[in-house]
């Protein structure tokens, strides 16, 4: 059952497109892109991380390559705030690849649906099966949670 994308999410999912190749061409991943109203307007937020880090310079950087990119294209015809930050330490997971690499840590998830009873898993990240399934092991107890149930997760540092 397929759920029809906002007009937010269409446009998120086509600056993600136009910018990931620039975001990694300049040594970065692009971990997320959102667009959303907030108290200031509209805010088209990109979230960027490399090895170590990313720093202000970075952000800086890739925020000016942005925003030279979508004024040429013109995909955004309202007025909006351009935002580009680091994941932080609470990190968000979205990928298959980002829970391959963060296997071993510990996760706050939170899904759509009940899963054994629950929407809230806070455990140890253990592994993904077929790019389709994490697992997350929660005391003694594993829990198989399926990628396309997953409301939120993120790395559960602090």
């Amino acid at each position: 059952m397929s759920k029809e994308l906002t007009i937010e999410q269409k446009i998120a999912k086509e600056v993600q497109k136009l910018t990931e190749p620039i975001v990694t061409a300049s040594g970065m991943e692009l971990v997320d892109v959102e667009f959303r109203r907030e108290a200031v307007g509209m805010v088209l937020r990109l979230t960027i991380d490399k090895e170590g880090g990313v720093s202000i310079d970075d952000c800086a950087y890739i925020s000016r390559l942005v925003s030279d990119l979508l004024d040429a294209k013109d995909l955004i015809e309202n007025k909006y705030h351009l935002e580009v930050s680091s994941p932080g330490i609470n990190r968000i997971l979205k990928r298959p690849k980002d829970f391959e690499r963060f296997s071993g840590q510990k996760v706050y998830i939170t899904t759509k649906e009940l899963i054994n009873g629950r929407r809230r898993f806070k455990g140890t990240l253990k592994s993904i099966l077929n790019k389709k399934i994490i697992q997350v092991a929660i005391g003694s107890r594993l829990y198989d949670i399926p990628i396309e149930l997953i409301h939120k997760a993120r790395l559960d540092i602090l």
